[in-house]
This record gives C-alpha cells, sequence and structure tokens, in this order.
C-alpha cells in the first residue's frame, strides 16, 4: 500500500483545515496506512519568533505565515515529497503542490456573498494574495485532483474561477460520532448546571469565530421574535463580543445572551442546548453543523454551502433566509416541539458520515491516483531512455 502525505499548516485535534487532516490520519492510519505530515513546523529550519499580542501584529504574523507557507513551504514541500516518490499527497491549504487538494473554502464567494465583494477583497492583502494564489492553483492544474466539499461548492470553483483544469471530486467532511453524541439524561443535567440553566430554558447554541460572516448578528436580533429562548455564544475575540453584547443590548435582548468566549469543549455546549443556530453569508462545509446534528440538535441555518444538502427543512431543522424574523420563528417553532423526535432525526441524517466512511472514501481516491503513477512511472523511463 502507497504510503500517504498530508499537508497543511498545522494537524491536530480540533475544528477547521487542522481538525480534518487530523480526523483523515487517524483513520488512515487506523487502517494500516502510513502517513508523514508536511506543516509549517516540518518546513521551518528554526522555531518561529514570538509575536506581540496586540490583534494588527496577530493579523500581520498570519498574513507572514501564509506567504511564507505558499513560497518557500511549497518549494521544501517539493523537496520533501521527491524522498517519498512512492507517497500520495493530499495538500489541505497554502502549498502550492500535491496530488489531491482539499478545497476548504473559496474566499471570492465568502467575500461576494456579504456584499460589496470588491470592497471586502482588496482592504484585506490577505484575501487578495489567496484568490491570486487559488487562480493559478485551479487555472493552471497544480493538483490531480481537487476534492470539493460539496456539489454546491464545486459548482462555485467553476464559477469564481472559471475553468478548473483539475479533475473535481466531491467528498464531504465528516464527523466524530463518538464525541457528538446526544447525551444521556445525566450529562444533560451536568452541562446544564454548569451554565446554571433552568430546566425548562430553551437554549439556542451559536459556535464561530467570524461573527459578522457567521450571522451572529442575526440570530441576536431573532431573539426579539423568539421570546421563549435563550442565546449561548461560543467564540469570538474580545473585541468582536463587545460589539455584538453593544448590539443585544441596543436590541433589548441582552439578558438573555451569554457569551462564554472561545472554548474547545464543544459537547458541553451540544449537551446544554436545544437547538444550533448558523445563519451564514457562506460556508463550505460547516463541521459545526455536522457535530450538532450527530449530537442530536436540530440545525437553524441558512440555505448557503453545504447546509441544504444536510439539513433537511422540517426534518432534522430549519432553512431560513438571512432574516432576523424568520430565524426567530424558527427558534420557537423548534422551542415548542418535541425535541426526542427531533433529535432522533438529527443523529439519523448524519450517521453515514462518521469519518470511517469519510476517509474510506479518500483512500479510494489515494489508490486510484496510486494507480495512475504507478502506470505513468515505466513510460516516463521508456521516454528518457530513448
Amino acid at each position: 500500500m502507497n504510503p500517504i502525505v498530508q499537508i497543511a499548516p498545522f494537524i491536530g485535534p480540533g475544528s477547521g483545515v487542522a481538525g480534518v487532516a487530523w480526523n483523515l490520519q487517524n483513520e488512515f492510519e487506523a487502517r494500516g496506512r502510513r502517513v508523514d505530515s508536511f506543516t509549517v513546523a516540518t518546513a521551518q529550519r528554526r522555531p518561529e519568533r514570538p509575536w506581540p499580542r496586540h490583534p494588527f501584529f496577530r493579523v500581520l504574523a498570519l498574513f507572514r505565515r501564509m506567504v511564507w507557507f505558499t513560497t518557500v513551504g511549497t518549494v521544501r514541500a517539493r523537496r520533501f515529497l521527491r524522498e517519498r516518490p512512492a507517497a500520495v499527497s493530499i495538500c489541505h491549504n497554502n502549498v502550492m503542490t500535491g496530488d489531491i487538494y482539499v478545497n476548504h473554502g473559496v474566499v471570492g464567494a465568502a467575500m461576494r456573498a456579504r456584499g460589496q465583494g470588491t470592497w471586502r477583497m482588496v482592504r484585506n492583502p490577505t484575501h487578495v494574495f489567496t484568490f491570486v494564489r487559488d487562480a493559478i492553483r485551479y487555472r493552471w492544474g497544480l493538483h490531480r485532483v481537487v476534492v470539493a466539499l460539496s456539489p454546491s461548492e464545486a459548482e462555485t470553483l467553476r464559477r469564481v474561477y472559471g475553468r478548473v483544469r483539475s479533475r473535481i471530486v466531491v467528498i464531504p467532511n465528516g464527523v466524530d460520532l463518538d464525541a457528538f453524541h446526544p447525551p444521556t439524561d445525566e450529562e444533560r443535567r451536568a452541562a446544564r448546571a454548569a451554565f446554571h440553566l433552568e430546566d425548562d430554558a430553551r437554549v439556542v447554541l451559536f459556535v464561530g469565530h467570524e461573527f459578522a460572516r457567521k450571522g451572529l448578528h442575526l440570530a441576536i436580533d431573532a431573539l426579539q421574535t423568539a421570546p421563549s429562548v435563550l442565546l449561548l455564544v461560543v467564540g469570538g475575540n474580545a473585541q468582536a463580543i463587545e460589539a455584538a453584547r453593544a448590539r443585544a443590548d441596543a436590541g433589548g435582548v441582552a439578558e438573555r445572551v451569554l457569551f462564554v468566549g472561545t472554548r474547545t469543549d464543544l459537547p458541553l455546549f451540544f449537551a446544554a442546548a436545544d437547538m444550533l443556530t448558523l445563519p451564514s453569508a457562506y460556508e463550505a462545509n460547516a463541521l459545526v453543523v455536522l457535530e450538532a446534528l450527530a449530537a442530536g440538535l436540530p440545525v437553524v441555518c441558512t440555505r448557503v454551502g453545504y447546509a441544504p444538502e444536510v439539513v433537511v427543512d422540517g426534518s432534522n431543522g430549519c432553512l431560513v433566509d438571512a432574516d432576523a424574523r424568520e430565524i426567530g420563528r424558527a427558534f420557537e417553532r423548534l422551542a415548542a416541539a418535541d425535541s426526542a423526535d427531533w433529535s432522533k432525526r438529527a443523529r439519523a441524517s448524519v450517521e453515514h458520515l462518521g469519518w470511517p466512511d469519510v476517509a474510506a472514501r479518500y483512500l479510494d481516491l489515494v489508490d486510484e491516483i496510486a494507480r495512475e503513477k504507478a502506470r505513468a512511472r515505466p513510460s516516463a523511463r521508456g521516454v528518457s531512455a530513448a
């Protein structure tokens, strides 16, 4: 069996790109596959210099790391792969090489979805750099295969970048069905006690760091139409939380919004909540939606990206427009419903998306590419000999 190389800035437990790569690596290794990793730490020859904690310098450090890993990291990743000629490589971000590239989002689509897309692009050099980098990636066909996380995201790639020379294959993200599960009565009582929630309180959960893109303002405004629910907000930085708290205060709903900041113990929050909301302007494939459904929470979300392909309106959640009143009515509908029925349907809707099943689809693709490379090698030697 051919070894696998995963390329990503970071690989580790959690959410986002790092978490996806980490879960895939665990599943590959569980099937006896050798997996090597190429990350920022692999590419660096000395420890990264610490940066001041001010937000401006954090943004500057992120941009610097992105450019460095895209340029220098690409050169070193190619050298890393040359030393492993039998390996099939899966690239998750930044680096401009690899047999398979997993598209975790389209920056142009994300900016356009929020309005004034051109202005949002040009005012942030990170967005401009990412767009140009990926235009080169897709139009020059730097990878054998591009993995899109949903059929709609495959269409978004073609719409934003025009011709995508690499073959596009759709493989969704997965979810850890063991870590995320409907809570027992004891787990729910303990989770509610942690946040001093009454037994009859109906709790809407919001999880995300980019409050504006993920629609927290809509969820807060929706409380004016949903007087029977509370909103529990996980994520964000101090500045974003302060602005969101001011909006809740202006709308007269501040006493029904609890901000807890960045947390990693998401199962605790899923156990305490009755539903998840994510009224985003754009999502490629929100892992938190899959995790919430696996935990038995119905989801109230906008019809963007992967959501309409996993959330069935009226069955495991509610699909809504980006309208606070409509979102509020969905909150009230779920708050008044039989939670046990919704929980069963939510869980059942993602049981086919466990990481073992998703990893198996990646391995089928890896083995297909390995056979293609094996067929090409004798041909290449024959040409050289001639």
